[in-house]
């Protein structure tokens, strides 16, 4: 009673409405928001580096207005760094996530991660105040932090979502990155107005710690240890986990994922996914302002308007690939080149189409869909990842989004240089969009050739026959594709 099988004959629990006696639908809420959070501590810079660096107008006692020029004079170069700063701690801590999540545990590993980002981002304002370069470092500290969840949380990943669900509940929960960045955009641009800018750190680190509160009440390391789970949803998920389960003893064979050809496939599209999603996520605000003379409200909206579009086109995106593989339409390998192709190609093409539609309306139309069909690629780069290496899950996501980093601190970077301070150009701000489509097309030829979308033999630890597992790509050998 209650239960239904799946498309492996393994019986799935059903809560009807109740969707909150599923354990593993509460983590993947907890999921959503806490990429709600990172990505609102993230974006809050684009809208507040916009307000510290725009004149002030304050009212004389004979009721004239006087321009006192901006808070913190900073130019585009220095602006770069500040946009990009956050990457370079990321960068260091994406793999050493996963070597902890191993020895703490994803969860303690997880929220540490997201209460140290709040820490910082509280004490944003202070640094900022007493000199530039601290409120630099205080950006890199923030990214050291954020840079452990992600490989943490795909250890947990690992343990609490059956394969069948893998793409429904990481592009679902990978939204919240989206609602966090259209949030903070729209919310964001309004408080600094109110409240002037200092409230945006202050307001997006308090949330990030209360968030950090709940998760440490609720959430448990593994199914097994969760008094609150039900006898049939742990029976389902053990038994659809059973060879692909992280192995803490199983040495990881690093010689095999650095020579992997689907390996590659994955860093490449990650590469050229996170550059364009980084340009505009950092960029926009700054691209309306300078171009179309927006003021900071305004294009805080419409900023924020391309990633409402792909938090809603996610929710689509990992359901139809999902059922796109159940229904037997298209092979695992397929339909993972299928969609990421079909993301990119369309991206590049709109990213053209914004470069040369300078008219406002046709090219606010032009970003919004280039970023809503992100959501073919995003969906795919999640749930890749424990496609190839189920067991190694965390390690691999970690070495994959450490290529994801390197665009968001070279992007801001180059633009600061291309685009002048003082004399702005739409052809400035063209180059960045070719740029992106270049990488877009690269993008999708590379991964329709080199990628699989099934597990790879090195990823098998010792004690597991191979024949017992219908996702085992060995060598020389393609199957279900």
């Amino acid at each position: 009673m209650g239960d239904h099988q799946t498309d492996n004959g393994i019986p799935m629990p059903k809560s009807g409405w109740k969707f909150w006696k599923q354990r593993r639908n509460i983590l993947a809420i907890l999921v959503f928001f806490e990429y709600f959070n990172l990505y609102s501590v993230r974006v809050n810079l684009s809208i507040g580096i916009v307000a510290m660096t725009q004149d002030v107008h304050v009212t004389l006692p004979n009721g004239t207005k006087e321009n006192i020029g901006p808070e913190f004079s900073w130019d585009n170069k220095i602006q770069g760094y500040l946009l990009s700063s956050f990457f370079y701690g990321y960068i260091m801590t994406q793999i050493a996530g996963g070597y902890l999540s191993k020895k703490f545990g994803g969860k303690l590993v997880f929220g540490g991660g997201v209460a140290g980002a709040a820490l910082f981002t509280l004490l944003s304002p202070l640094f900022a105040t007493i000199n530039v370069y601290l409120f630099l470092a205080g950006r890199i500290f923030m990214g050291i932090f954020v840079g452990v969840t992600y490989s943490s949380l795909f250890y947990l990943w690992s343990k609490w979502i059956p394969p069948s669900e893998r793409s429904r509940y990481t592009s679902q929960s990978t939204s919240g990155s989206q609602t966090g960045a259209v949030f903070a955009m729209v919310f964001y641009a309004y408080l600094a107005d109110i409240s002037g800018w200092r409230s945006i750190f202050y307001f997006s680190g308090g949330m990030a710690l209360i968030w950090s509160l709940i998760w440490i009440i609720l959430i448990k390391e593994s199914p097994e240890s969760d008094k609150w789970i039900s006898h049939s949803e742990l029976h389902y998920i053990q038994q659809s986990l059973k060879d692909a389960k992280p192995v803490e003893s199983f040495p990881v064979p690093w010689k095999n994922i650095l020579i992997c050809k689907a390996v590659w496939a994955l860093q490449v599209a990650i590469f050229c996914e996170a550059w364009g999603f980084y340009t505009l996520l950092t960029l926009l605000p700054k691209y309306y302002k300078d171009v179309h003379n927006f003021v900071i409200s305004k294009s805080g909206i419409l900023s924020a308007l391309p990633y409402l579009v792909l938090a809603i086109m996610m929710q689509v995106t990992g359901h139809l690939a999902d059922k796109i593989v159940q229904w037997n339409i298209l092979g695992i390998t397929y339909a993972r080149k299928t969609f990421m192709a079909l993301g990119f190609l369309c991206q590049s093409c709109l990213m053209l189409g914004a470069a040369f539609w300078e008219e406002a309306t046709g090219n606010v139309i032009c970003l919004v869909l280039a970023v809503g069909m992100d959501s073919f690629a995003l969906t795919i780069i999640s749930v890749n990842v424990l496609d190839l290496a189920p067991v190694n899950a965390s390690i691999l996501i970690g070495l994959v989004y450490t290529w994801g980093v390197i665009p968001g601190i070279m992007s801001p970077i180059i633009a600061g240089y291309l685009i002048s301070t003082d004399n702005h150009t739409v052809q400035q701000w063209r180059v960045i969009f070719y740029i992106t489509a270049s990488l877009y097309l690269f993008g999708a030829l590379f991964f329709v050739i080199f990628a699989s979308g099934l597990r790879q033999s090195w990823d098998i630890p010792p004690k597991i026959d191979p024949n017992d597992s219908t996702r085992i790509e060995n060598p020389g050998i393609s199957r279900n594709n």
